[in-house]
């Protein structure tokens, strides 16, 4: 297991593109100047020592020097030590609604970018307890098995997208019956299912599979609603741009609007509650206070304990690169220059 430190740093690394742009247009000029000076064999008679090759060596070893340095700035830490840990939590599976009206754009960016920043905060706020998370349409979609990686669940989340689906509509009933999978521990008193949407379910029997989760599995499910009661247009993209707006068989742009009398009913069904996800602050302050108010469960749970710094190594190497790149003149080597690798002798 690795950790990277200081990620921000790998930007520089664009450093090293620019230097192969600047080297490419300096050998451009170079060799433009050196034709309106000479021809060719002339040339080579005046700097027979000249090296086609040792340039672009130099170029290919500083950017290695750039690469390590960045990558010992970035720090990378492999941990070292694997321990078995005693934690007390909630089981928790967020359940996000990935349909073509999450791309609605009533509430800012979008639905969809809305419910994924709800549910990264609400996971920052998140100290011992599992999570898992589902995505739905038309179907449900195993994106995250139950897990105490937070780091691995907000890249699972960043990457949910309409169109990783094929199968369209909204679904809640396959979402809770999904869910309902993940709670693998029996010992777990509380299991909580959040259900990020915008309510509208194109499926029957939503508010019984709920009824029957909390029943049998112990399951409270708390709905948040995400978007508006007056909506808005649902805009087609192509290659990220969009190109109009969904319409309706008669040629009509279709509006979808927030319908929270399903997710109020479902989470009533399952003594939980239902939150309008339009204030993330607000939001995110009722679930802290409600999973405190829960009972925690014991479980184990196998984490790195220990974590030992990387940079060393690349700092070296970085350093060793540069210090290699002063002795690198762009002449011919002696001993090279015999070899003629690189069919440098004039003919």
């Amino acid at each position: 297991m690795y950790q990277l430190e200081e990620k921000i740093y790998f930007y520089l690394l664009f450093i090293i593109p620019v230097l192969v742009v600047v080297f490419l247009l300096m050998q451009w000029w170079k060799t433009k100047k050196q034709r309106s000076f000479a021809q060719s064999n002339l040339l080579a008679r005046l700097s027979p020592d000249r090296s086609i090759f040792k340039p672009i060596l130099k170029l290919i070893v500083l950017s290695l020097a750039i690469a390590s340095l960045v990558l010992a700035l970035v720090n990378p830490k492999i941990g070292t030590k694997l321990e078995t840990v005693k934690r007390e939590g909630v089981d928790i599976v967020f359940a996000v609604d990935v349909s073509k009206s999450m791309l609605a754009e009533d509430v800012a960016p979008s639905r969809l970018d809305k419910s994924k920043r709800l549910v990264s905060e609400i996971i920052n706020q998140l100290a011992s307890d599992r999570i898992g998370i589902i995505a739905y349409a038309g179907s449900a979609f195993p994106q995250l098995p139950i897990t105490t990686d937070y780091a691995s669940a907000k890249m699972f989340l960043q990457s949910m997208n309409t169109n990783m689906l094929s199968s369209q509509g909204t679904a809640i009933d396959q979402a809770i019956r999904l869910a309902k999978t993940y709670y693998d521990d029996d010992e777990q008193t509380n299991r909580v299912l959040f259900i990020i949407s915008d309510g509208e379910d194109h499926s029957e029997g939503a508010v019984s599979i709920a009824e029957e989760a909390a029943n049998e599995e112990g399951i409270r499910i708390f709905t948040i609603g995400v978007g508006t009661a007056k909506g808005g247009p649902i805009p087609m993209r192509r290659n990220g741009i969009n190109d109009g707006y969904k319409k309706d068989r008669d040629g009509e742009v279709v509006i979808t609007k927030l319908n929270d009398e399903v997710l109020q009913e479902i989470a009533e069904e399952t003594n939980g509650a239902y939150i309008n996800g339009a204030n993330t602050q607000e939001v995110v302050d009722f679930v802290k206070e409600t999973l405190q108010e829960m009972d925690k469960t014991e479980f184990e749970a196998k984490q790195f304990v220990d974590y030992k710094d990387q940079f060393q190594w690349f700092l070296a190497i970085g350093l060793l690169l540069l210090f290699l790149d002063i002795f690198l003149l762009e002449r011919k080597t002696a001993w090279l220059q015999k070899l003629n690798l690189f069919n440098e002798k004039a003919s």
